[in-house]
């Protein structure tokens, strides 16, 4: 996806996109909130990594998130698929027209 590249460029780093048929941790219930947040651990198991919250608080709940198929993620926040091929490590804040992408080395090493 052309935008998901263009996200990479901007940032200066190589794309590791996330295939359609894997999973993302989504907080299905926080939708509506802002600021919306993402956060991106190493792909395993299926899944491509990215846990995706809306408000400013991310719940310890082991239920908080739930398995979404990333081709799912435009009918719940299409917002956020242009970020989704951030390599591990990134996290992403968005509001509107506020946007703030950063590296944080703690998410690769958990």
């Amino acid at each position: 996806m052309q935008i998901q590249k263009d996200v990479c460029k901007k940032f200066d780093v190589i794309p590791i996109p996330s295939r359609s048929s894997e999973k993302l941790g989504i907080a299905i219930e926080t939708i509506g909130k802002l600021p919306i947040n993402g956060l991106r651990h190493p792909p395993e198991n299926g899944t491509c990594g990215w846990y995706v919250w809306c408000g400013e608080e991310m719940s310890e709940d082991t239920e908080f998130f739930k398995p979404l198929h990333v081709s799912h993620i435009k009918e719940y926040l299409p917002e956020v698929e242009q970020y989704l091929s951030l390599p591990p490590g990134y996290r992403f804040l968005v509001a509107g027209d506020y946007e703030d992408v950063w590296y944080d080395s703690e998410l690769k090493s958990i």
